[in-house]
């Protein structure tokens, strides 16, 4: 008996980062290795021939589940997840939240998740000059 408990102990963890980048119009998900080496990348775009759909949560879910086949087939137990809105605000598009969702319901730990949106901070110089626009 005490065999079997170390080996499962044993079985390694192999542990991968999620990127999962949303917009109003599209969510894409790419699955790396630690060391930054693309596994696997699925879109809304390869998921619906609709595409007033592809941003849509139920497509994210469905991406997620896709992922989840690849990820299991190669061995991974657990996610560092990084999400990237492209909405031009803070918040990330409608498929982010559906697509961490069903990866935990499907059995997966989230170790962390981390918000990688770019945000502006003061931007270029306005036009116009020192005075300003003159109409």
């Amino acid at each position: 008996m005490e065999e079997k408990i170390n080996e499962k102990k044993k079985k390694k963890e192999r542990i991968g980062v999620l990127h999962i980048y949303t917009t109003f119009n599209n969510t894409i998900i790419n699955l790396t290795d630690l060391s930054g080496v693309s596994i696997v990348k699925f879109s809304g775009g390869g998921s619906t021939k609709q595409d007033r759909l592809k941003a849509n949560p139920t497509i994210a879910m469905f991406i997620s589940q896709k992922i989840a086949e690849e990820a299991r087939e190669n061995g991974f137990t657990g996610f560092y997840v990084k999400v990237r809105a492209g909405t031009g605000q803070a918040n990330p598009g409608p498929g982010a939240h559906a697509a961490i969702k069903s990866l935990t319901r499907a059995g997966f730990k989230i170790l962390s998740i981390m918000d990688n949106t770019k945000t502006p901070r003061g931007g270029p110089k306005k036009k116009g000059g020192r005075r300003g626009r003159r109409v």
